[in-house]
């Protein structure tokens, strides 16, 4: 299979960012995207909502389904669920995209932020596969992409910034259980993570400014590597945790300068990367 037309991905986020970038290369096959997330309304700092990302995905080729929803509220993934498939008859895809930050210390690192990484991260991820799990089993070529780190256990990772790295790797252990799991069904689950920091809104705001951004690549690798996951046998590449660059390497990609922001810049390394 090497097009997603008319195959449904069911994404938490995607607003904007790499979940936009994977949702857009979806949609330029004909893919129909339902966008769970939470942004109805402009952010002051940050573009893009989940109708600008669902006509974008129209634009594109695709059609786009926005659903606010709080992946936090398990009840609220399983109408969004049950609204995708209503609309689109099933779903093929899910990609656990939402996500989120907060890079400090044990010191200062709040109740409220502590509860917020984890119960996006952790918790969204495991109850949005839940939720759609049975619609998976019934599809033709099932996937769930979870975009976390490899689990590298090291202390490094952890030091300074140790509840965000739980939450992240927590992701990830989702991938591991489930792939197991779901064998059986033949429905896939990998991770995705990329080399280098991806230049999105967030990486702006909250990591490094315009200096970040230019040592980024864009979005675009991401979306084309998810791509090349979600067109592969579901029974034949599953429980994997894969890097962007390394994934397209292998299928035969060569120029990587298409994927850089300022080619005059070194690339930055994204965390959680094996030494």
């Amino acid at each position: 299979m090497s097009s997603l037309k008319g195959k449904t991905i069911f994404m938490t986020g995607g607003s904007r960012g790499i979940g936009h970038a994977i949702a857009l290369r979806a949609a330029k096959d004909g893919a129909n995207i339902a966008i769970a997330a939470k942004t109805a309304e402009p952010h002051p700092h940050l573009p893009g909502t989940i109708f600008t990302a669902a006509e974008d995905f129209e634009k594109a080729g695709g059609r786009g389904l926005p659903i606010q929803t709080d992946i936090r509220d398990v009840d609220a993934i399983q109408a969004a669920v049950a609204k995708t498939v209503d609309t689109f008859g099933g779903i093929d895809i899910v990609v656990n995209n939402a996500s989120a930050i907060s890079l400090t210390d044990t010191a200062h690192t709040s109740p409220k932020r502590y509860d917020l990484m984890h119960q996006v991260n952790i918790r969204g991820t495991f109850f949005t596969c839940q939720s759609a799990l049975p619609h998976l089993k019934k599809a033709e070529n099932p996937h769930i992409l979870t975009l976390s780190p490899p689990l590298t256990m090291k202390a490094k990772w952890f030091k300074n910034h140790c509840a965000y790295t739980m939450s992240k790797f927590g992701m990830s252990m989702t991938v591991l259980g489930m792939a197991a799991e779901f064998s059986d069904a033949g429905i896939a689950v990998n991770a995705l993570w990329p080399r280098t920091t991806i230049a999105t809104a967030a990486i702006k705001f909250a990591l490094g400014g315009d200096a970040m951004m230019k040592a980024s690549r864009t979005g675009e690798i991401m979306g084309d590597a998810a791509h090349w996951i979600f067109t592969q046998n579901s029974r034949e590449v599953t429980g994997q945790f894969l890097i962007d660059e390394d994934l397209l390497r292998a299928a035969g990609q060569t120029n990587f300068d298409q994927y850089r922001v300022d080619p005059n810049t070194p690339l930055q390394e994204d965390f959680f990367l094996p030494d």
